[in-house]
């Protein structure tokens, strides 16, 4: 069987790795360096929609996998059907509810799925009367459409705030990403992230995870695309995780139906965890990263039967079973990241696969010459361990990350919480 994996990121170096198996021939494009060793790196873009089915064609590709928010936006998923090409994943139409964060709370706010209070604006000085209107801070100012996980500022006061509109609509920040913006207000409780299978008929999540997003220890600096994940979320307990998939999860895939934008693929939730319960931050059309490499690692069920049963909407006969144990992943990123960084930094201490005998290394940004491993990203590896619990993962992982480095890298010391003696 020939799979083609859409993207070039850990998350899917977590997918390929969650794939292969005995028959499987596996492609990725555009792919990096580390994936090489698992799978054949094409050099397509993953927007590349044309180049992507020609590609499948001209292979006899089995199954398409479209792994990153961008081409699912776009429609390739769609542009794979109509050319006759079996691929996983979202159509445009139901893409939208991460391509839109303005759809994505409209659609919330009709079908009374919990989420924070909000308005939406494509004029600076609107936007600015209702923060003052507010008169309440923190307040949320998000770009409405992709921003490769950065176009979320959290304002302290109304001078941040009107910087922040300003940055995004007038100047355009995000590109067309901000010309609509979305802000709401600032909730308080403990975020938890969780992937689910759903093929429009029923869903089924996957372990919850809890992401860092912010680039420093202690939640300090910009946000980031995340800077590492445990899985699972201690705070999500077997009741927060009922009263989720009650009033949130099903509710979401019921939505979409309604809209006529049935969902078939990876919904991920971003929740909150609030003193009223669990509230929607934002939905993503895909694995989240670096989310699904704690998620996949700990997924027992062969990830293509999973695929299969959402594209033949037979979700419910399979059985979504995980490993036992806690999950830590932790990035190794350039210096200067979220910022400018730069890139092509030798990377020390992995063997000639790109891997270390200590922990699992998924490739974010990295690509390979002359059978060396160099830096190619921001987010550059996820060092990823399976430990009895939370503690003794963590510990593993930051006990041997030093056994890898590059020049200027750095990476957060409290992914998983603060411990003792740092």
């Amino acid at each position: 069987m020939k799979i083609l994996v859409v993207g070039g990121g850990g998350r899917e170096h977590a997918t390929i790795k969650s794939l292969t198996g005995e028959g499987r021939e596996i492609f990725c494009a555009p792919g990096n360096g580390g994936i090489g060793a698992l799978a054949t790196n094409v050099p397509i873009k993953a927007t590349d929609i044309e180049g992507m089915v020609d590609f499948c064609k001209k292979e006899n590709i089995d199954l398409c996998v479209v792994s990153p928010d961008d081409p699912l936006v776009l429609g390739m998923v769609d542009a794979m059907e109509e050319a006759g090409i079996r691929a996983f994943g979202p159509k445009k139409d139901a893409a939208i509810i991460e391509g839109s964060k303005a759809f994505a709370k409209d659609l919330m706010k009709k079908y009374g799925i919990p989420t924070a209070a909000y308005e939406i604006f494509t004029e600076s000085a609107k936007a600015i009367e209702y923060v003052e209107k507010m008169n309440k801070f923190p307040v949320v100012i998000k770009a409405s459409g992709l921003a490769l996980g950065k176009g979320v500022i959290i304002a302290e006061n109304l001078e941040e705030a009107k910087s922040a509109i300003h940055e995004m609509i007038d100047n355009g920040m995000f590109g067309a990403s901000s010309s609509k913006i979305v802000v709401e207000e600032f909730l308080t409780g403990t975020e938890v992230s969780v992937l689910a299978f759903t093929d429009g008929k029923c869903i089924k999540p996957l372990t919850s995870a809890k992401d860092h997003k912010r680039a420093l220890d202690g939640d300090k600096g910009l946000n980031t695309g995340g800077m590492g994940v445990i899985a699972p979320n201690p705070v999500y307990t077997k009741e927060v995780e009922e009263r989720a998939v009650r009033e949130i999860m099903i509710p979401t895939m019921e939505a979409m139906n309604k809209e006529g934008r049935t969902f078939k693929g990876v919904l991920y939730f971003g929740l909150i965890i609030t003193e009223e319960g669990p509230k929607v931050i934002e939905y993503n059309c895909r694995f989240g990263d670096p989310e699904a490499q704690v998620c996949l690692s700990l997924l027992k069920t062969d990830l293509l039967s999973v695929m299969n049963a959402i594209i033949d909407e037979k979700l419910a006969d399979v059985e979504i079973e995980t490993k036992d144990g806690a999950c830590v992943c932790v990035m190794m990123v350039s210096g200067g990241y979220p910022g400018s960084y730069e890139k092509n930094k030798l990377i020390e201490g992995l063997d000639e696969n790109g891997q270390c005998e200590d922990f699992y290394v998924f490739h974010s940004g990295t690509t390979m010459k002359d059978g060396k491993y160099y830096t190619n990203g921001g987010r550059v590896l996820g060092l990823t361990y399976i430990g009895e619990d939370l503690q003794s993962a963590q510990d593993h992982v930051y006990k041997n990350i030093d056994k890898i480095s590059f020049e200027k890298s750095f990476y957060r010391k409290d992914i998983g919480g603060k411990r003792d003696g740092i």
